[in-house]
């Protein structure tokens, strides 16, 4: 059944917003602010997996459409151009055609920094984070190089349909091995935290950001499951580490090493602004936001490092602040939108890598060096939310999508 004429923009435009990431709360924030100009009723909802659209006619009639779509995927250079699509819609820029006709555009258009751009981030971010974790010069190597490996597993994923439904598991396995048989032969290899690196990518701090971004502003159904598909990410990704770890040791014995830090705390900084860096191809975040999209990511990283002496929560809760004053004030001066930067940000504080470690003590190095992580992962998700709820980014004011 078509879709009536006068209700096909604001369908198109939930489906765009929806499938570029944008947040289900300032989906819906968007869809009943162009309802409202073209005088429409409406009411919206945008789920992880559907959108229900209810348009109030006269005579009490009503029209129901609803969309079955896949999770979006947050790919920030999209969402930049379907937002501001939508903002000039808003304060009458373009008309409606103009922006049906953008969006069209958005649809065709290729976003990205090019094969070798995205492999040098996916390998740039995994030795990076390498060093942040204090581990060694040859685990910092090897998670390069794995990187790269990691980056061609991706591409077969696009094209093999079996491939991109394993993905997680299967680039941990990818890691696994290709770790513990180097460490075989090379010393000083940290097994667990050389793997976290390698897939650093994958692991789901993007995803726990934007559930608790959603849950905090009280979109509760989308928010949960989005919480809930991070976690279960996270947990497919742990069971290739140790699907890979039980089948080695049943023709090696693998014993824990001990690795002495050999990496000069002062690189630390250097391996924080690449990191940061590496993340927004693979984000691809736009050209004219990169640079400030770094500054974002950096920023929050390094004010919640030297609060650290506050504890937990406090660095972590003024950390987020940060991170959300500085995006406020960079898309005021770019006019892209706040969660282009707030990402970055945000990004570098969330607990996936951490849970990842947590695990990983826990189930393959069998260390207590980390008896207290999970307390440290929930005053960290305590931090993010007080943060994100004491700055004020959820109340819902016109125009407060943006």
């Amino acid at each position: 059944m078509q879709v009536p004429k006068k209700y096909q923009f604001i369908v198109k435009l939930g489906k765009a917003l929806h499938t570029y990431g944008v947040p289900s709360y300032k989906s819906q924030i968007y869809l009943s602010e162009i309802a409202e100009k073209k005088g429409i009723k409406g009411s919206f909802m945008d789920t992880p997996t559907w959108i229900n659209y209810a348009f109030f006619e006269e005579d009490d009639h009503t029209y129901n459409h609803v969309e079955c779509v896949p999770p979006g995927e947050l790919n920030l250079g999209a969402l930049s151009g379907v937002t501001e699509i939508t903002n000039n819609v808003i304060r009458n820029k373009v008309t409606y055609q103009e922006a049906q006709k953008q969006i069209d555009e958005l649809e065709t258009k290729r976003l990205g920094y090019g094969k070798l751009v995205e492999m040098i981030a996916f390998m740039t971010s995994a030795g990076a984070f390498c060093i942040i974790l204090d581990t060694s010069w040859a685990s910092v190597v090897l998670a390069t190089i794995i990187g790269a490996v990691i980056y061609g597993v991706t591409l077969l994923a696009k094209k093999y349909k079996y491939i991109r439904a394993v993905l997680e598991s299967l680039v941990a396995l990818v890691a696994t091995i290709i770790t513990v048989t180097t460490s075989l032969f090379v010393d000083q290899i940290s097994i667990s935290m050389t793997i976290l690196a390698s897939i650093i990518v994958f692991i789901p701090g993007l995803s726990i950001t934007t559930a608790l971004e959603e849950i905090t502003s009280k979109s509760l159904v989308s928010g949960t499951a989005k919480l809930f598909d991070a976690l279960v990410s996270l947990f497919k990704q742990f069971f290739g580490v140790i699907l890979g770890i039980t089948i080695f040791s049943l023709f090696v014995d693998l014993k824990p090493v001990e690795i002495s830090p050999t990496i000069p705390e002062w690189v630390d900084y250097i391996a924080v602004l690449l990191l940061a860096a590496s993340l927004l191809p693979v984000f691809k975040v736009r050209p004219k936001d990169l640079i400030f999209g770094l500054i974002s990511g950096f920023s929050s990283y390094f004010i919640t490092y030297f609060l650290g002496s506050t504890g937990i929560l406090i660095s972590i809760f003024i950390g987020t602040l940060a991170a959300v004053s500085i995006s406020k004030l960079f898309a005021k001066i770019t006019k892209s939108p706040e969660l282009v930067f707030l990402v970055p940000g945000i990004i570098m504080l969330v607990p996936g890598s951490k849970t990842f470690i947590s695990l990983s003590s826990m189930f393959i190095e069998q260390t207590p060096n980390h008896n207290h992580m999970g307390e440290q992962i929930l005053y960290i998700f305590m931090g993010i939310i007080g943060g994100l709820i004491f700055s004020g980014s959820f109340i819902e004011h016109r125009n407060s999508a943006k």
